[in-house]
């Protein structure tokens, strides 16, 4: 049998034409930028936290400490929230793309310390802290299923495998 191989180029064409009716014409473009910032912000805060615990020495890339108080990410995370949903209500329209943008963030940067919510300790990298990936993969499920749409997600795989294709050649 042929080993299998994607067509980069004919996948990569397909999702437009997907993002335009699921998303676009679904009108689910701030639910979409929710689960996008917040997904990017999680996996983004994550390697920065195991850059920092690692030791590694990255510019711009360290503990926030005030006044020999460390800032836990979940500090501004919760501010973001707080003024984005103030926001939201004040303002409501012209402004939906940015405040979903700052809502994923902020819900990133704080489910992601579930754990010290709930131990009221930081537990981040005991074994307690894995509380916080979890509270994070069922936000990030409940957007993306939900918010979002399954539908979105399977025409992207259904593209994905019909992108596959034999190569006799290697």
């Amino acid at each position: 049998m042929p080993p299998l191989l994607l067509d980069l180029s004919q996948f990569l064409r397909s999702l437009p034409d997907i993002y335009q009716r699921n998303i676009i014409d679904a009108d689910k473009q701030p639910q979409f930028l929710i689960f996008v910032s917040f997904t990017l912000t999680f996996l983004v805060v994550r390697a920065i936290t195991i850059s920092i615990r690692d030791g590694r020495k990255l510019p711009f890339i360290r503990n926030i400490e005030a006044a020999g108080t460390h800032i836990h990410h979940l500090v501004p995370g919760i501010v973001l929230l707080l003024v984005v949903g103030y926001l939201a209500v004040a303002i409501r329209d012209g402004y939906a793309y940015a405040f979903a943008i700052a809502y994923g963030i902020g819900a990133a940067l704080t489910l992601d310390e579930f754990a010290l919510w709930l131990h009221l300790e930081d537990v981040y990298w005991l074994e307690q802290g894995r509380i916080s990936v979890r509270a994070v993969l069922l936000f990030a499920g409940f957007v993306g299923i939900v918010g979002v749409g399954a539908i979105f997600f399977l025409e992207i795989g259904k593209s994905f495998a019909q992108n596959v294709v034999e190569h006799p050649g290697l």
